[in-house]
């Protein structure tokens, strides 16, 4: 489980779930007229709250929040874990808006009981699972509800993929020269303590003033240099996005989770070939929108 892929609707579901657990144990009625001494019931007497507005809320936003920080999706009989979590909401919304309404149940068959309304608890409980489950339907709909509920931290020193900091020894784009070699030749060693070579600047003379010798092996470092200006970064999606093989196959290999730092390797057009931590390697078609480390 990824807690960084969680959004922040679901941080809102989290919200209401625990409002919905402080108001389980708040007044389920409220008598006109009853002494602050008269013993009423939380909404944990009543098996119908509890089970269709209670358990049905803390399961709901459970399974959304599971769902989403699983890597991959789970499904039971066909169906997203995810679905299953919202349906759940949705009911337990439902439930406490029909308590609401009716309080005493059966009783109001009776002749009703006099000055019995709902109490605070199904109230607070009705507003938890409308939040609730308005969260849990709209994240998937709304950009704002879509980011990532724990920022990305920046990676200390990114350093280019498969390369060396910026004018140490290997990196490419520094000229350097082999332990030994002399001035004008690349790659050729002399030895200890060697004379200067004729055509190489002697101590005490400008190098502008000597004439320049051809490079050998220019023609390959630039073959060397990869072609364009791109460099390797890292980023962070803000979203989950899927990453896709460099075959080209319609099926995903792997989800980019918000929060995570993944290293752009190449680019090609509007898409970047992306490694992830684990060491594979895919193509993410949508950039939009995404966190440059």
């Amino acid at each position: 489980m990824n807690i960084r892929s969680l959004t922040r609707g679901d941080g809102v579901v989290i919200g209401a779930a625990v409002l919905l657990l402080i108001a389980s144990f708040l007044d389920i009625y409220s008598f006109e007229g009853a002494p602050d001494s008269a013993d009423i019931p939380s909404l944990w007497g009543s098996g119908p709250v509890v089970l269709g507005v209670v358990l049905a809320g803390i399961i709901g936003a459970a399974l959304v929040v599971v769902a989403r920080a699983m890597p991959q999706p789970l499904k039971v009989a066909g169906l997203d874990l995810g679905q299953f979590g919202i349906a759940f909401t949705v009911f337990a919304a439902w439930c406490a808006l029909g308590n609401i309404f009716d309080p005493a149940g059966a009783f109001d068959n009776d002749g009703g009981v006099s000055g019995l309304s709902a109490g605070t608890g199904l109230i607070l409980a009705l507003v938890a699972t409308l939040l609730m489950a308005a969260a849990a339907v709209a994240t998937p709909l709304l950009p704002a509800l879509k980011g990532s509920l724990i920022p990305a931290s920046r990676p200390a020193a990114p350093q280019p993929y498969g390369g060396q900091p910026q004018g140490g020894y290997g990196y490419p784009g520094a000229q350097q020269q082999p332990y030994g070699a002399q001035p004008g030749q690349p790659g050729q060693p002399g030895p200890f303590g060697g004379q200067p070579q004729p055509g190489q600047p002697q101590p005490g003379q400008p190098q502008a003033a000597q004439p320049q010798a051809p490079q050998p092996h220019a023609p390959q470092q630039a073959q060397a240099q990869p072609a364009g200006d791109f460099s390797p970064f890292w980023f962070a999606v803000p979203v989950p996005r899927p990453l896709f093989a460099e075959d080209g196959s319609p099926t995903p290999i792997a989800e980019l989770a918000p929060g995570t730092w993944y290293l752009a390797v190449e680019q090609r057009g509007a898409n970047l070939v992306a490694q992830t931590q684990d060491g594979r390697r895919g193509v993410l078609q949508d950039t939009s929108g995404i966190q440059r480390g």
